[in-house]
């Protein structure tokens, strides 16, 4: 595999746990369950998903414009 296809394979892993979230969060907010262990668990886990995706955007080891099978 790739580096661009590994960079894929993990951004569709990080995206697919934040929007899974992200949309736990929305299904909170829609039932007005704004506070409690529930709303906690998921708030943490909207953080914890937005951070490992931040994190892993700004590592820059995934290829650049035109690289193709080299990592930086």
């Amino acid at each position: 595999m790739s580096t661009t296809d590994d960079f894929r394979a993990r951004a569709h892993e990080l995206i697919a746990d934040l929007d899974a979230a992200t949309s736990e969060m929305m299904k909170l907010i829609s039932e007005h369950q704004l506070s409690g262990p529930e709303w906690e668990r998921v708030s943490q886990w909207q953080h914890e998903a937005y951070e490992r995706w931040m994190t892993y955007l700004n590592e820059r080891s995934y290829p650049g414009p035109g690289d193709n099978n080299a990592s930086r």
